[in-house]
């Protein structure tokens, strides 16, 4: 159990962890591009997957800045994420049903990455961590670009086919 006294050893548990869930992320963006049907929401998810590269390398370079290192940890929330849209994939038919639930497990995590960022970015600033701030705030900015994107598509069109309506 990693130790936790200060704001600091905070920041950087904070900072390992949503490094985890960025690069599991990567591997389950892939999966949900090839399992989708509708060709525009796979194509939204391939562009997020090269989004999250880039925010891997931005955490990178935030971590470069600080001169902390990052600690060994796996992000179990992410883990929980991912589990769930597997189950998703496993139990509903490939088409708009499934299409639908995948919007609303790929919103459920531009929530927690919205959440963790957030928090580093106060956090960052609080420590004087400038440099890393101004990176985090970047990739805080795609996150929530992502979730509004999911919106419209949820709201356009993945809902209303898998309702029979679209």
């Amino acid at each position: 159990m990693s130790q936790r006294k200060s704001v600091d050893d905070l920041f950087v548990h904070m900072l390992s962890d949503i490094y985890s869930a960025e690069k599991q992320l990567t591997r389950a963006l892939g999966k949900l591009a090839r399992t989708v049907s509708d060709p525009e929401l796979s194509g939204a998810f391939k562009t997020h997957l090269e989004e999250t590269h880039g925010q891997v390398e931005r955490i990178d370079k935030a971590v470069e800045s600080t001169g902390l290192r990052l600690k060994r940890m796996k992000c179990v929330a992410m883990e929980g994420l991912i589990e769930e849209a597997d189950e998703l994939i496993e139990e509903i038919e490939k088409g708009p049903v499934l299409d639908a639930g995948l919007i609303a497990a790929a919103q459920k995590v531009e929530h927690y990455e919205i959440a963790a960022y957030g928090s580093l970015c106060a956090l960052g600033k609080l420590l004087g961590h400038d440099e890393a701030v101004k990176l985090l705030k970047e990739t805080l900015e795609e996150e929530k670009a992502t979730d509004l994107k999911l919106s419209k598509f949820a709201e356009s069109a993945g809902n209303a086919k898998a309702a029979g309506k679209g």
